[in-house]
């Protein structure tokens, strides 16, 4: 009898820590299981050299959302955003691939703009702004073509 509780506690306690592991996971992980509260947008970029399907999406510096997808669409890339309902932005939003640090992680800068049509679900953001590619600068600078 005294064996088949003290299993039964033991068992408990293997429980609760299985769930506060799954739990944990998905906090720092940053997953979202049933999608959350999100809209989707798109973005044609000349070049997403670096940047990765669940890189974040800032506004001054705040999340605001997640890459979702990388395409390519003709010969452009095509970036598929996930952002908070609460996003406002606008036609005139200008979307920019940077990077934190010297050579750090690849996320997406958004100025929001302020004039023009609210964006909608499924609209595209025109005015985008590649990340500087630091292997083709210095290349560039080694056979002298920089300017």
């Amino acid at each position: 009898m005294e064996k088949a509780k003290l299993e039964m506690i033991v068992g408990v306690f293997v429980l609760i820590g299985i769930i506060c592991l799954g739990y944990l996971s998905i906090k720092l992980g940053k997953l979202e299981l049933i999608g959350g509260d999100l809209y989707e947008v798109d973005a044609l970029f000349n070049s997403a050299t670096g940047l990765r399907s669940g890189a974040a999406v800032e506004i001054a510096g705040v999340e605001v959302g997640r890459v979702k997808a990388i395409s390519l669409k003709e010969d452009r890339a095509l970036v598929r955003l996930g952002l908070h309902n609460g996003t406002k932005l606008y036609s005139d939003t200008i979307a920019s691939i940077k990077t934190r640090g010297i050579i750090g992680e690849k996320y997406l800068a958004l100025s929001p703009g302020g004039g023009g049509d609210p964006l909608k679900p499924g609209d595209t953001i025109r005015d985008t702004e590649s990340g500087l590619d630091l292997e083709e600068l210095v290349s560039q600078y080694v056979h002298g073509k920089v300017n």
